[in-house]
């Protein structure tokens, strides 16, 4: 990883599937809210590594589904893979570790004589995972016999069951745990381990995160009955391991404060922005605020004031311009007055707007080059656009930072049905 010349301050390694995502919450607020806390106060100096038993097919169709952030490090397949950045880069260090003592087909070969065992999609076979359903009376059973199997066959695996249901075989080099612990290993190698690492989870296949030194962690409150029985034979005089009181997300952001890690009020939970006081303010935090005010006009969760309008003004340059995606420019004073007029037309309606990957690079003395992804979800589905802007940190702006100039484009796929109702 080249995202910093240093290490980072903090780094997330979140499982997803009822850690980081809440399946029980349509709206997906306590997702949406560390969303903000992320791009707001972290996505500049920390790093953001979600580690699922997913295959990267199902990793996909999860992104598809839920509006998650974009991670820096993405671990699949019960720990099985490692890929860096938008692009999922693979780790070809970590793939051949891995073939240490592992043959596949063998593997296969020897569960045939497991009636018990049912295999799972092909989306789910990857080249070091296995992976099946076996009820949960009959799991250990069949994973002691099964072990013996493969040890006779001269390999060296790992069964790990989770969900009350999964059943993934793996080399015995892999797994989320030593995964984590080669990311870290590689980090100190380049000089660069995190500051401080969070892991977080919520069921067995998660219980290896927990055991690496010197790492904090997270069982979120719907932590499953294996993982809190793992937690209590191993690690319940671990300080550094908590049983959070909220639920997925809402709960790696009570670690977050419990543990001091940093910020832990996510701009979500900030109604008047005036009285959010940071001290050395980021680019990253007036782009959240901005869209999080610009989503809370359109449901009508403030009020319709004209102080509102005026202060949008006041962070805006008056001869600053927003170039629509669709290739027209508006002065952004007039996109303002535009907003103005689309009060409330979003109230009692499934909309939620989020940003993603946003970066900033200062190239002048109050001059910042800003990038992020804007996400609209609504009824109609989702669109989004990539957005270069320009932001002024004159010290006169109240808020630390003026917009001067924005630009938008489409993201492929993702263009708005009516391109006439895009604000912003």
């Amino acid at each position: 990883m080249d995202k910093f010349d240093g290490p980072a301050r903090l780094m997330i390694v979140s499982d997803l599937d009822h850690t980081m995502v809440d399946h029980h919450d349509p709206e997906n607020l306590s997702l949406l809210r560390f969303n903000a806390l992320w791009e707001a106060y972290y996505r500049h100096n920390s790093l953001l590594v979600f580690s699922t038993g997913r295959s990267c097919t199902l990793y996909k169709e999860l992104r598809k589904e839920k509006p998650m952030l974009t991670p820096d490090i993405t671990i699949t397949s019960v720990g099985t893979e490692i890929t860096y950045g938008e692009a999922m880069v693979p780790d070809d260090g970590w793939e051949q570790y891995l073939n240490q003592k592992w043959d596949r087909k063998i593997v296969m070969e020897e569960t045939t004589n497991f009636p018990q065992m049912k295999l799972q999609a092909e989306s789910e076979q990857r080249p070091h995972k296995a992976s099946f359903y076996v009820e949960k009376d009959k799991a250990q059973e069949v994973t002691k016999a099964l072990s013996e199997r493969l040890e006779n066959r001269g390999l060296d695996v790992k069964i790990i069951y989770s969900g009350g249901v999964d059943l993934d075989i793996l080399p015995q080099g892999a797994g989320k745990g030593q995964a984590l612990a080669y990311l870290l290993k590689k980090f100190t190698a380049e000089g660069k381990r995190p500051t401080n690492t969070l892991v977080c989870g919520d069921s067995g296949n998660d219980a290896e995160l927990f055991s690496i030194p010197e790492v904090y962690g997270v069982m979120v409150s719907n932590a499953q009955e294996e993982l809190l029985q793992w937690h209590a034979e191993n690690a319940k005089d671990n300080p550094k391991i908590i049983h959070a009181r909220e639920r997925c997300a809402a709960g790696i952001i009570e670690a977050i404060g419990h543990f001091k890690l940093g910020l832990n009020k996510s701009p979500r939970d900030v109604m008047d922005f005036s009285e959010d006081k940071i001290d050395n303010i980021h680019p990253g935090h007036e782009v959240v605020k901005f869209y999080m005010f610009y989503e809370r006009w359109r449901r009508a969760e403030v009020e319709n004031s004209a102080h509102y309008m005026k202060n949008m003004k006041e962070v805006s340059h008056p001869s600053g311009i927003f170039v629509h995606p669709g290739g027209v420019e508006h002065p952004l004073y007039e996109c303002i007055d535009a907003m103005q007029k689309c009060y409330g037309d979003k109230q009692g309606k499934n909309f939620r707007l989020w940003v993603d990957r946003v970066s900033a690079t200062q190239i002048g003395s109050d001059a910042w080059l800003v990038k992020f992804d804007k996400w609209e979800s609504s009824e109609e589905g989702r669109n989004c656009c990539l957005v270069t802007a320009l932001l002024s940190s004159k010290s006169a702006v109240p808020s630390g930072f003026s917009w001067v100039h924005v630009h938008q484009t489409w993201l492929d796929g993702y263009a708005a049905a009516d391109k006439s109702a895009w604000l912003f």
